[in-house]
């Protein structure tokens, strides 16, 4: 037998070897680029689904801040607390116009009690208010003073806001109007008007606010007839139709041919209009209860000032302080004329009124005497708040007492 040549056995195996290794490097088996390839494209794609995802909750989380302030907006509740009825006219009338414009704002609600006596009454409706949740309490009357600041001393989280008062604390606040501007002005028209030179005076409570706003008038009436006088009589109500009327014709039996008031009710328009003579209103305009007597009135406008007290407190930018806003910021201002009015007068009147706005003059400018002759207010010299406020005593021309 032919053997075989040990060289090619050789050979043969390297050749088979090669085959082997050549068909290897084809496609190793631990080749991972598919895999690589295929995890980068889902990458890129939850990336993309990331993007979408924060797009979305951020377009969520807006529309949950918008619900929630709206929430939070629709919760807010205002308060008001009112001495006599609303009715059509007067003070609470006036009031409850300004509480409107508050209910107007979006998101605000309000509520009122009215013809609340000052004392124990008014301290259990503020208390109940505050116990109810009420975000903010106006109290509209001199008379809650001290009750509201015991409430409000019991309840922190609570702003409380009194009107025509002057005790303040951490939570609760005053605020009040220059109606002795509108008073000065609506006494220059009633000293143009009179002809027997006796102006009559209904009023509530000789309490600073009243006779500064009585000293107001005298003064402006005597600016354009020095002759003038005024006769008071004290009601010691804020609101009594018929108490008021019976005050009013007491001083048309002694000769008064206008009738003034610092009273709730048209009554004593109505008194003066059955007398044929003339009247000055108060609070708001009344000249549909007596439109042949009716000359003007001092006016108030509480919207301005209540909607930004409310929107101070939503803001958190509230602070207690003492308010006491005049003609220059609206919250005062005199009432049309009435037909009877001459143009002269009036047109003597709004430049008075015009130099009131403009911070040019003022109503409480010196020399200014009292009832005794006494000098109160020096020559050159204007009143200050604390002297206006603190006002306790009659200029001359007033006739009457301070009790």
């Amino acid at each position: 037998m032919r053997k075989r040549s040990p060289y090619l056995m050789v050979f043969a195996c390297i050749v088979a070897l090669l085959f082997i290794l050549s068909s290897c490097a084809e496609k190793p088996d631990n080749d991972l680029s598919d895999q690589v390839e295929k995890l980068s494209k889902e990458n890129a794609e939850l990336k993309d689904r990331i993007q979408a995802l924060e797009k979305e909750n951020a377009e969520l989380k807006a529309q949950i801040d918008e619900l929630k302030a709206k929430v939070e907006v629709k919760e807010y509740q205002v308060g008001f607390v009112y001495v006599s009825p609303i009715g059509d006219a007067g003070w609470s009338y006036a009031h409850d116009q300004g509480r409107l414009a508050v209910e107007a704002m979006d998101g605000v609600t309000t509520s009122y009690v009215e013809a609340v006596p000052e004392g124990p009454d008014s301290e259990r409706v503020m208390l109940n208010m505050a116990r109810k949740g009420y975000d903010v309490i106006f109290a509209t009357s001199f008379g809650y003073m001290d009750p509201m600041l015991k409430v409000a001393k019991q309840f922190p989280e609570v702003v409380f806001e009194h009107c025509s008062g002057f005790k303040m604390a951490p939570n609760m606040g005053n605020y009040f109007g220059r109606m002795y501007q509108a008073r000065y002005l609506s006494g220059m028209v009633a000293g143009a008007m009179t002809r027997s030179n006796i102006l009559g005076y209904v009023a509530a409570f000789p309490i600073p606010e009243v006779i500064r706003g009585i000293n107001a008038f005298t003064i402006g009436a005597q600016e354009v007839n020095p002759k003038v006088q005024v006769r008071v009589v004290w009601t010691k109500t804020w609101y009594d139709p018929a108490t008021e009327k019976e005050a009013a014709k007491s001083l048309l039996d002694v000769g008064a041919d206008v009738i003034a008031q610092h009273q709730d009710s048209p009554g004593p328009q109505e008194a003066a209009q059955e007398k044929g003579v003339y009247s000055v209103g108060y609070n708001s305009d009344m000249s549909a209860f007596a439109p042949k007597a009716h000359l003007t009135a001092p006016v108030w406008n509480w919207g301005p000032l209540y909607k930004q007290i409310v929107e101070q407190v939503r803001k958190g930018t509230w602070k207690s302080e003492a308010i006491w806003y005049g003609m220059k910021e609206g919250t005062v201002d005199l009432a049309p004329f009435g037909p009877m009015v001459p143009d002269s007068v009036r047109q003597k009147v709004l430049a008075k009124k015009q130099e009131l706005l403009a911070g040019g003059t003022d109503v409480f400018v010196g020399p200014v005497k009292d009832q005794q002759g006494a000098v109160r207010i020096p020559a050159g010299k204007t009143a200050s708040d604390q002297e206006m406020l603190g006002m306790k005593y009659f200029v001359q021309g007033v006739v009457g007492t301070l009790e």
